[in-house]
């Protein structure tokens, strides 16, 4: 879900999802996260708000940049799982001014209640995609 706010304080909203098959829960956190970022024209001030502690704390708590030290590594000298999707995500990242913010899920924050009905609307639906880089 995308909100702006323009020049004369009217708010236009964009909701984006879809469907994948022979995915996880973290990889379509990530695909949420990537839609979002690449929906945008060009270079904004963002707000992100996610659920995802496994998105949101790989940028507050600097996890990337350990990844990226490490040859994508974690910090138990395990590949990262997801790096193709990282990598988009962090060039989509690139060009804005982004503030991360964790909600907790479920607990009636509106934005992230109406997120979890879409995502859950595309994974119940028909025309889903496949997700290319799942390894099984």
């Amino acid at each position: 879900m995308l909100r702006y706010i323009d020049a004369q304080g009217i708010a236009h909203e964009r909701e984006i999802s879809q469907g994948f098959v022979n995915t996880t829960n973290n990889r379509m956190e990530l695909m949420g996260a990537i839609a979002g970022f690449e929906a945008l024209k060009g270079p904004c001030k963002v707000d992100f708000y996610s659920d995802s502690q496994y998105v949101v704390k790989a940028f507050t708590d600097d996890w990337i940049s350990g990844w990226l030290r490490r040859g994508w590594k974690n910090a138990q000298k395990q590949p990262v799982k997801n790096v193709d999707l990282w990598k988009r995500l962090i060039a989509a990242v690139g060009p804005h001014e982004v503030s991360y913010h964790w909600v907790r899920g479920h607990a009636g924050h509106p934005e992230n209640e109406r997120c979890d009905e879409l995502a859950t609307a595309a994974a119940d639906g028909e025309n889903r995609l496949v997700d290319e880089g799942f390894a099984l």
